[in-house]
């Protein structure tokens, strides 16, 4: 482990959380196994669930020191749900993936089936994979990531980090804070409990995120305590996800296209603590559920918001996911270079996800922290591509050989999972703050499980 780029990363996502000159101590790191990288991203595992470990004791006014296990920090970045009667589900579309163009490489996004379809309507139907890419090498990648996102789909062209300091959307993206702040009204009285042992007993959080980082926000605040209420549209299912990230969570299926829906979406919020939401920058504003106006449904609410690509800039409501934001920012061609490979070469992980996940529940804790304190709400904003340009300003000094990110028999907790789709194990914790364990009430349950009610 690189302690001089944790001590870096450790400062600014502190000063992110509190803001420019507020300090605090870094975790102790233990057993400090780190992947190997072109980017200090064993190092972000550990800050970064080490910041939203500080923060809930910071909520319960816990001085006790936090300790982070780095390498199972950077196993909860791989997965922390193994199952025990089957296979792990594929994580990837049979389409998704990098493709050569005719001046670069693209990556195309096709895991959700309409996203698929778009890709179909740009490029044809295709048997297999080697069929496409034919189709991809016909194309240059500016054009084609442009005219698959015009079809509703998702793409990302390759790009050195220079080009993207050059593109409006980087250069939008690196004058933003790594959470953006803003105070709101005030609210009643709170009454929460607060014990040390479950810090957010109480607490109603209201979950409208989908793919990775918004759950992985959930997973923590459900880890303490949270009664997670997570909303689904009609027709979503991803069981891959769901057994991971759903865990401590209830289920319920609200079709926000409807009056209806949307009915019930507005009498939640108006009950909730906390709104943690991954949609793109506007698309809450269409259904009718801007910032003001689910500040006014609820004072003093904690609004914690995430997206791909960031708050300003032309791509502020593109969509986008973790492999086409390291694609698009330059991590991958990077990860290229110092790999001294000739294809596309990612994190070891998809670490933009899981930090900017953890990021977003410190977020929700320090609001909660601040409502309980004066009483007044606060909005926070986040983004995958802000969290990445953090992590390109820590680059490994050099080429280090893994230690490897091995399992060790102690890592699993004793209890085993239940889920609607079999029976896994789970890690423990990566971060321990005597006093506060980190531990899901129930396993994941399916989508529309439970009636869409606090």
């Amino acid at each position: 482990m690189d302690y001089q780029l944790a001590a870096s990363l450790w400062q600014q996502l502190w000063q992110g959380l509190r803001g420019p000159g507020d300090a605090t101590a870094a975790p102790t790191f233990l057993d400090t196994a780190t992947f190997s990288s072109a980017f200090a991203v064993s190092e972000l595992a550990a800050t970064s669930i080490g910041l939203a470990t500080r923060a809930a004791a910071s909520f319960v006014g816990s001085d006790q020191p936090v300790s982070v296990n780095v390498r199972l920090a950077s196993r909860w970045f791989q997965s922390s749900f193994l199952p025990r009667n089957r296979p792990a589900p594929a994580l990837w579309d049979a389409f998704a993936g990098d493709y050569r163009s005719n001046d670069g490489w693209i990556r195309l996004h096709t895991n959700a089936p309409h996203h698929r379809a778009a890709m179909a309507r740009v490029l044809g139907q295709h048997p297999d994979r080697d069929a496409l890419a034919q189709q991809v090498a016909c194309w240059q990648a500016d054009a084609l990531e442009q005219a698959i996102v015009d079809a509703g789909g998702c793409a990302a062209q390759m790009r050195s980090e220079a080009q993207w300091r050059q593109h409006p959307q980087g250069q939008a993206v690196s004058e933003e804070p790594l959470i953006s702040w803003q105070r709101t009204t005030p609210g009643a009285a709170v009454s929460w409990p607060v014990p040390a042992a479950r810090p957010l007993l109480g607490v109603r959080v209201l979950d409208l995120t989908r793919v990775i980082a918004g759950p992985v926000a959930t997973r923590f605040l459900a880890s303490l305590g949270a009664e997670v209420l997570r909303l689904d549209p009609p027709g979503w299912d991803e069981p891959s996800l769901d057994e991971e990230l759903g865990c401590g969570k209830r289920r319920a299926v609200v079709d926000f296209k409807s009056a209806a829906g949307r009915g019930t979406l507005r009498a939640l919020i108006q009950q909730a603590d906390v709104l943690v939401h991954g949609y793109r920058a506007d698309a809450l504003e269409k259904l009718g559920f801007d910032a003001d106006t689910c500040a006014r449904l609820s004072p003093g609410l904690v609004d914690v918001g995430l997206n791909a690509w960031g708050w300003r800039g032309p791509w502020r409501n593109r969509r986008g996911f973790d492999s086409l934001v390291q694609m698009a920012c330059g991590i991958a061609q990077s990860g290229m270079a110092w790999a001294e490979r000739e294809t596309p070469t990612p994190l070891p992980v998809q670490a933009l996800d899981h930090a900017t996940g953890y990021l977003a529940a410190a977020a929700a804790l320090e609001g909660l922290r601040q409502r309980h304190t004066t009483g007044y709400g606060v909005q926070a904003r986040l983004s995958l591509a802000r969290t990445g340009w953090l992590l390109q300003q820590h680059p490994a000094h050099a080429q280090r050989p893994s230690a490897g990110i091995q399992a060790h028999t102690h890592d699993i907790l004793p209890a085993t999972e239940l889920t609607p789709w079999g029976i896994g194990e789970r890690l423990r914790a990566a971060a321990r703050l005597p006093g506060t364990p980190q531990l899901c009430a129930t396993p994941g349950y399916a989508p529309g499980t439970h009636q869409a009610c606090w």
